[in-house]
């Protein structure tokens, strides 16, 4: 009996040192209740773009000028205010999400949240699909890309617009949390 449960001690010990390097993974909401842990931050081909974001909530508009890159190894986002001054930058490599902030910015989004749409927007349907819950969808349709819960809620829908052989992200519509961000690129 007493070995049975040292047996026992010590699959639980493993079990939670197994365990331990996923929950330090970053992982962002999908919809209240509901935590994702988010792709890898490794992306073919890598992209460098310069986006004016305005995003509503809760019947306030803001707009933030910002600077988002991929090289292949991480997805850096940097924001910066109307006269060039970074306010915040945001970094995901293969160590987790790293936040340096200038200046007090009025109710940010947590960084994780922010990446999230970010690669749901970027990352191919394949990258996000495996850690999706049971019985989520993410489809791409025409111009629009979709996730949808088990019960087939609409969840969120970016719009893409077609610019030569990229495609590129020009609003996300969080229908969960409420929220809308139209995205417009600067870049050519």
């Amino acid at each position: 009996m007493k070995s049975l449960l040292a047996l026992c001690c010590v699959v639980l010990l493993l079990t939670g040192c197994a365990a331990k390097p996923d929950q330090t993974r970053p992982q962002a909401w999908l919809k209240p209740g509901v935590r994702v842990m988010l792709p890898p931050p490794v992306i073919d081909p890598a992209f460098s773009q310069q986006q004016l974001l305005t995003g509503r909530f809760k019947g306030k508009q803001q707009s933030l000028l910002v600077l988002l890159s991929a090289d292949g190894q991480q997805l850096t986002l940097a924001g910066l205010s109307s006269l060039g001054i970074r306010l915040f930058r945001v970094t995901y490599d293969a160590s987790g999400i790293h936040t340096e902030q200038s200046l007090a910015l009025p109710e940010m989004p947590p960084a994780s949240q922010v990446l999230a749409d970010i690669m749901l927007s970027h990352w191919p349907v394949s990258a996000w699909q495996p850690r999706l819950p049971a019985g989520w969808t993410l489809v791409d349709q025409g111009d629009r890309r979709q996730l949808r819960d088990n019960s087939g809620t609409l969840i969120a829908e970016i719009r893409y617009l077609q610019r030569g052989a990229q495609r590129l992200p020009v609003s996300v519509q969080q229908f969960a949390f409420g929220y809308h961000i139209l995205i417009q690129n600067l870049d050519g």
